[in-house]
């Protein structure tokens, strides 16, 4: 482990900010500890069918990913969803389906759905948009989306914040001053994808410039 990656794990630990980092670096904040919570009580569940909804980068495959680490079982695409998977879901009790959207094969989802019912096994559906307004015109999935949990991921709070801007500075082995990180998160917008583009972005100025990111380049990324 180099310098700035021991200065940064030094800095997480000085802020206890790793108590929350839990099942490979998950970020426990008041934004999503009530879906956290709920798929580790599997399967005590109201419902079979569960859908986590949330920004891009809010956190939703990472959270199903615990879930199948946990409880096991298979993961698919909805965009690539064929009559073969439907084939395969038979031998497992829970089916993660990431990333549904108005862009599926709605018959095939639809049968999807009618063996997840059938067999009894559990379904978790993953989708930016909650499932209830994703605008089927097959009126039987329509209906369909009624029998699910709904969990939205809520917009990043200060702690879940600084949080993902530890995790995304760490991945790119970058440290910064907690004041820094405070006047980021005093300035940003709350939005995941936001962060994930405002790092990148220092970043790559901290490289054209040959130079250490400093406030200077902060407030020219924020202003941009």
């Amino acid at each position: 482990m180099d310098l700035k990656m021991r200065d940064f794990n030094q800095k997480i630990i000085k802020f206890d900010y790793e108590k929350n980092f839990k099942k490979d670096d998950f970020y426990i904040s008041k934004s999503n500890k009530h879906i956290f919570d709920l798929i580790n009580i599997w399967p005590k569940w109201e419902k079979n069918f569960l859908n986590i909804s949330g920004e891009k980068y809010s956190g939703k495959t990472h959270l199903v990913n615990i879930f199948l680490k946990k409880f096991k079982g298979i993961k698919l695409e909805s965009d690539i969803l064929s009559d073969n998977h439907l084939k395969e879901i038979k031998i497992h009790q829970n089916v993660v389906l990431e990333n549904l959207d108005e862009n599926i094969n709605e018959r095939l989802t639809y049968s999807l759905l009618n063996i997840i019912d059938q067999d009894n096994k559990f379904l978790i559906v993953t989708s930016v948009k909650p499932i209830v307004e994703i605008k089927f015109n097959l009126l039987d999935l329509k209906s369909r989306t009624n029998n699910f949990i709904l969990q939205y991921i809520k917009k990043p709070d200060d702690e879940l914040l600084f949080a993902l801007i530890l995790k995304n500075l760490s991945d790119r082995q970058i440290s910064l001053e907690k004041k820094l990180i405070n006047y980021i998160i005093r300035r940003i917008d709350r939005s995941y994808g936001k962060i994930f583009e405002f790092i990148y972005k220092i970043d790559e100025m901290s490289l054209k410039k040959k130079k250490s990111i400093n406030l200077k380049i902060i407030k020219e990324a924020l202003e941009e």
